[in-house]
């Protein structure tokens, strides 16, 4: 299945207890939702979010947003129900968290192939405790099925008793580690949720590192800050003239029989342009969907 195919800029968490979150989810600019069964619902609510959640998904009109369920744990009460009535529900992708291992996903694979999941319904994982980290590479290469790599910033910060810094120096290493085997198995992967709503200009700064540390979006728990992350994890208008530039006269050398050529000084190569294409294409899609009016 296509991997980093389509915008995640934005990916909105909404709990699967609240029908008005649901309802307001067909009308949010956000890439895609996460539907949520797990943390940001009561105990006593978690069959009753998994019933509201399979109605909302039944009943559609989400257009071009993609739709994950984030389940509950496979050890808990409601994980295997969860995954089991999921499988069937037309989502493009199951949510698993606090992942530790390949053995894991490929429980909850076994669990969606039984209730007869379609081939095409992703696995996510939420990358948010230490072990999960240390066991990174192999999680992500642990099905056909995977499909994303989600951090879980606020989970991790408590596992490893760190500070929520600017600058999140004390989690650096566990973003970079998940980051590489994302982008090992040809994964998208997404920075984690910012929790100070207030702080505008902390999220913004939040959304510029991302970019920077090279996540393709980040989740968001208020709607608020959707049109935000949209902007500065969208390709700018120069990039993609800049993009446009180099994949034509790279492709101008190669009818020359050249590998490489010079564009304003710079030397370009395939794996420039291979960057460029998937910006061009990013910002293609964003277009079309601003033109349909979605």
């Amino acid at each position: 299945m296509p991997k980093i195919s389509r915008p995640r800029r934005s990916i909105l968490y909404m709990p699967g207890s609240n029908a008005r979150a649901l309802v307001k989810g067909r009308t949010v600019p956000a890439d895609g939702l996460i539907l949520d069964l797990e943390d940001s619902i009561a105990l006593e609510a978690k069959e009753k979010a998994r019933d509201q959640v399979m109605e909302a998904l039944a009943e559609g009109g989400y257009g071009y947003r993609e739709l994950i369920v984030r389940v509950n744990t496979l050890g808990s009460a409601w994980g295997r129900d969860d995954i089991v009535a999921i499988a069937s529900s037309g989502a493009d992708a199951i949510l698993l968290p606090k992942v530790e291992s390949a053995d894991m996903v490929r429980m909850a694979q076994d669990l969606m192939d039984s209730a007869g999941a379609p081939e095409d319904m992703a696995i996510w994982c939420m990358m948010e405790t230490p072990l999960g980290t240390l066991h990174a590479e192999e999680i992500a290469f642990s099905t056909p099925r995977l499909g994303c790599f989600v951090m879980g910033t606020s989970d991790l910060a408590k596992d490893l008793h760190a500070a929520h810094t600017r600058q999140r120096l004390p989690m650096i290493t566990s973003l970079g580690i998940c980051l590489l085997a994302a982008r090992a198995a040809g994964l998208p992967v997404l920075d984690g949720v910012y929790l100070d709503l207030a702080d505008d200009e902390g999220f913004e700064h939040a959304c510029r590192q991302g970019v920077e540390l090279g996540f393709d979006g980040k989740t968001l728990i208020h709607p608020k800050t959707i049109k935000m992350a949209n902007r500065i994890f969208s390709p700018t208008e120069d990039e993609v003239a800049w993009s446009r530039t180099i994949i034509k006269a790279h492709y101008e050398a190669a009818k020359r029989g050249e590998g490489v050529v010079v564009v304003d000084g710079k030397l370009i190569e395939n794996l420039h342009v291979a960057n460029a294409e998937r910006l061009v294409a990013m910002y293609e899609t964003i277009a079309a969907r601003e033109k349909s009016g979605e």
